[in-house]
């Protein structure tokens, strides 16, 4: 491949990726025809991408986008794979299809630009994810208001009885 068609493809695979700065590198090679293109439609429905491409270009488009020390996972079949709300959900994602599909191996990936090994993409698909967590810390936040009020409800709640009580008697007499 002469350098101009090179540079096509790299810029090609650039305007792909766009900011993504999340990826997962897996190995499709030994999967068969059928299972690979059902792979491939789960991905689309879940509107994640995935990009076959040589390792030395992949690795040249990666550089050029601030995305280093990919060059160890990025040896022998190699697949990009972006997308999904963010990377939790993506290795969520792509644990799930590696369990299902034997032959699939995940090799490695890449969070804000830093590299992982499979061991770390596998430990990322088990935490919680971008919304998980949002809604953990909007419970915590919550947790002490919720108290207050309790607090400020119980006593006041029976001093408003006492004082109908009171109101109460006196109107009777």
């Amino acid at each position: 491949m002469g350098r101009q068609v090179k540079d096509m493809v790299i810029s090609d695979i650039q305007s792909r990726i766009g900011d993504v700065k999340d990826f997962i590198v897996v190995d499709c090679s030994k999967i068969d025809a059928i299972t690979a293109n059902r792979w491939r439609l789960g991905l689309r429905k879940d509107q994640i991408t995935a990009l076959t491409v040589k390792n030395s270009i992949a690795a040249n488009a990666l550089k050029k986008k601030g995305i280093e020390g990919l060059d160890s996972v990025l040896a022998g079949p190699s697949t990009l794979i972006w997308g999904c709300d963010d990377i939790v959900a993506l290795s969520k994602a792509v644990t799930k299809y590696a369990k299902d599909m034997p032959k699939f191996e995940i090799k490695g990936g890449s969070v804000e630009g830093q590299a992982l090994n499979a061991a770390a993409v596998d430990s990322l698909s088990k935490s919680a994810g971008r919304t998980e967590t949002i809604g953990q810390i909007a419970g915590l936040m919550l947790a002490p208001g919720g108290q207050v009020a309790g607090c400020l409800q119980g006593p006041g709640g029976k001093l408003a009885g006492q004082l109908k009580t009171l109101s109460e008697k006196e109107t009777s007499e």
